[in-house]
């Protein structure tokens, strides 16, 4: 992005005040891999192009779909954005971040069936944030986060817009 844009984007508002993918852990993509021995067990004896062919494409489509499906946090616009989901700043009545073994309680024992989940099993540290409408069905959305005390921050210090 050259200044003139990054200008005009912080002028907009369109800058994110916080922005995070949860990318895959890297030994996701050995465990991945796995799919390469696997094809080529069953299509070598097949034909050895086959067998190769096969099993790049299937490690490359594995990998892919782990990219895409990774889910971004965002906070820009007076919004709060997880994954597909999205919610107003204004919506918001607490955070608190976790991790460790409270990360893990908040996860496992704490946690509410009625609670907005986008949880990833490669990040530790979550981040519950309780919503203030006492009509919605939802208590509060769990985060993984890799930076739950920085997103804590953001939310705490961005009025609602």
């Amino acid at each position: 992005m050259n200044e003139l844009n990054a200008r005009r984007a912080v002028s907009n508002g369109t800058v994110p005040l916080y922005r995070e993918r949860l990318w895959p852990a890297p030994w996701l993509y050995f465990a991945t891999a796995l799919v390469i021995p696997a094809s080529l067990l069953v299509f070598l004896p097949i034909n050895f192009f086959v067998g190769v062919g096969t099993a790049v494409v299937l490690y490359g489509g594995s990998v892919g779909l782990l990219l895409l499906a990774s889910p971004v946090i965002e906070v820009a616009n007076g919004r709060l954005r997880a994954g597909r989901a999205t919610l107003p700043l204004e919506a918001i009545a607490s955070t608190e971040s976790a991790r460790g073994e409270f990360a893990r309680l908040e996860r496992g024992q704490r946690l509410d069936a009625r609670a907005w989940l986008l949880i990833r099993g490669w990040i530790g540290p979550v981040i519950r944030v309780e919503l203030s409408d006492p009509s919605d069905p939802t208590p509060y959305w769990l985060l993984s986060t890799r930076n739950p005390e920085q997103l804590e921050a953001v939310l705490a210090r961005t009025p609602p817009s």
